[in-house]
């Protein structure tokens, strides 16, 4: 079994769900031995995470955090590196160049998803500085995916949502938001939604209308794939 780093915290709640699923994917497969998991809690200012979810300045701010979290995780040892939270992989390119050990992208994971159940038009509910930094979107262009992004106002609200939920605060009415937004995005003739934020799977949303996935779910799997491979 090869062991993963976790760089996490971003929000803890989600951190820890990402864990489970590693956990108990990994007992599936092999019932022998649990996996070795690291896990950085990334220790960043309040009013840091808060820029990070809604707007596109200071990004300079973010990355002494997470190349330290990175490179402490690489010394304890690990093969190789996660990150639960789809904001932070604009800076994945900086946490690739800080370390020797091969870091998994929740973007590059996403698409073979997409590209392996032969979706064609993804729409993407995120944060604001997912969308600002076009985390996705370059990526699903470079390889002939079609999307589409909620309205400015549905964004704001996804904000609001996602910033309650890295409080801890999980409410049904949010979850009645996000499912309103996916099936907005349905009417637009988007074959999937994704959930381009990992703290937006802790409501569990669903919908008739369109199949909703979890891009936290796609990198776990991918997580215990790469903890089993020979």
């Amino acid at each position: 079994m090869k062991s993963v780093g976790v760089i996490g915290g971003l929000g803890p709640e989600t951190t820890s769900e990402f864990y489970l699923e590693v956990i108990f994917g990994c007992q599936k497969q092999n019932a022998t031995q649990r996996p070795l998991i690291v896990i950085s809690s990334v220790p960043l200012l309040f009013e840091i995470e808060k820029d990070l979810i809604a707007s596109n300045t200071g990004k300079e701010r973010y990355i002494p955090f997470l190349v330290n979290e990175a490179q402490r995780l690489e010394k304890s040892g690990v093969d190789f590196l996660v990150m639960p939270c789809n904001s932070l992989h604009v800076f994945i390119k900086e946490i690739r160049a800080a370390v020797k050990i091969p870091v998994l992208s929740i973007v590059e994971e996403t698409i073979s998803y997409l590209q392996q159940n032969n979706f064609s038009n993804v729409g993407l509910i995120s944060t604001s500085a997912t969308v600002k930094n076009n985390v996705y979107e370059d990526e699903l262009r470079k390889n002939q995916i079609n999307f589409e992004t909620p309205s400015d106002l549905e964004r704001a609200k996804m904000d609001k949502i996602i910033q309650k939920l890295i409080e801890g605060r999980q409410l049904n009415a949010d979850r009645a938001e996000i499912i309103n937004t996916a099936n907005n995005l349905a009417k637009s003739g988007v074959d999937c939604v994704a959930l381009a934020c990992t703290d937006l799977q802790l409501l569990l949303p669903s919908s008739t209308d369109v199949p909703i996935f979890d891009t936290m779910k796609i990198l776990a799997n991918a997580t215990v794939r790469e903890i089993l491979a020979d």
